[in-house]
């Protein structure tokens, strides 16, 4: 994996969780608006949006430098839009770029030729 390609997916599990956080703090205010007077539904919203368009941004160029299939660039789309999502995708990229960080070190040991 190239320094390009890391960092990309680095950007992506930066803003995954913040993503994840937001977005159920913006259910919270929602139910907290019905409920009693108080409504910060319009700041959390504005937060979860910014969020929510910087993970699609950073997503898009992860799957354009990581070469992802479309299985694995739907995943981490479909992780956006659910609640607790972007926590399992940070917990999957995380592995990814362990995996990838090891494999790279072990072709460079020799011990694994690419094919």
């Amino acid at each position: 994996m190239d320094i390009k390609t890391a960092s990309a997916l680095r950007r992506l599990r930066l803003v995954s969780a913040p993503e994840a956080v937001s977005f159920l703090l913006l259910l919270l205010c929602s139910v907290l608006k019905r409920t009693t007077e108080f409504n910060a539904v319009p700041v959390m919203g504005a937060v979860h949006g910014l969020l929510f368009v910087l993970y699609v941004l950073f997503w898009a160029g992860s799957w354009r430098r990581a070469k992802w299939s479309l299985g694995t660039s739907a995943f981490y789309l479909l992780m956006s839009v659910l609640p607790t999502g972007g926590f399992f995708a940070d917990r999957r990229l995380k592995r990814e770029s362990e995996d990838a960080l090891i494999a790279g070190h072990a072709r460079k040991e020799g011990t694994v030729t690419t094919a």
